[in-house]
């Protein structure tokens, strides 16, 4: 595992507009476009504190005081089918370095939005039944513990079943807490989780092992 080192205070780093104008440039225009903050801050993986500071100080135009966070673009990755079956490659031998025998997981559970096409490859690979799973974040813009996520009926049963889970970033580990109780409550045993890049370097969420390709370690 890959490991980035990134020197901020514990609380904020300062950056200059010049440097964060791209991020609210796409994050405005996501806005307009009618998607909600779930979305937006899935696609600049960012946690929807971030992306609220972004939009509501999107017409200022000067050195701000951000929240302690890390935008991801993987979208050179994202581009390329090949590049995509490299990162899935490496994620098949991350979890099997831990469980073994294929044979042991029945399920691979691709989190929407951009864990979908890395679970789909990764499936593939461990020959295992392929599940999407969307969080009440994706549903409601928002999450709360009021609403669930819902497994797309258009593909695998997950119930009782033993499985992984398939996301690109953990930005503040709650999808994924969402993800593994839900599948708990199901009667499902996931067994690994695997992204590309962890933010937040728990080595379990809920109990379920961690394995990521990249890991954030903020330097103070």
């Amino acid at each position: 595992m890959t490991r980035v080192r990134i020197a901020a205070s514990p609380s904020y780093k300062v950056i200059n507009m010049k440097d964060i104008n791209n991020l609210i440039h796409r994050a405005t225009e996501m806005k307009s476009n009618g998607m909600h903050l779930g979305q937006i801050a899935d696609e600049l993986n960012l946690s929807r504190e971030t992306v609220t500071w972004i939009l509501a100080h999107s017409s200022e135009r000067k050195e701000l005081r951000v929240p302690k966070d890390l935008s991801i673009d993987w979208s050179s990755i994202g581009e390329s089918s090949y590049r995509l079956r490299c990162i899935s490659d490496a994620m098949v031998d991350m979890i099997l370095d831990d469980v073994g025998d294929p044979a042991n997981i029945d399920v691979v559970i691709g989190v929407a939005v951009s864990g979908i096409p890395l679970a789909s490859i990764v499936a593939n690979e461990l020959a295992a039944k392929l599940a999407i799973f969307h969080p009440n974040k994706q549903l409601l813009g928002i999450e709360t513990t009021d609403a669930k996520g819902i497994f797309s009926q258009n593909f695998a049963d997950v119930e009782k079943s033993t499985c992984a889970i398939i996301d690109d970033v953990i930005t503040t580990g709650r999808t994924l807490t969402e993800t593994v109780r839900q599948l708990t409550d199901m009667g499902a045993k996931p067994v690994a989780i695997a992204v590309i890049v962890d933010k937040i370097g728990q080595s379990t969420i809920e109990g379920v092992p961690v394995y990521s390709l990249m890991r954030t370690v903020w330097v103070t």
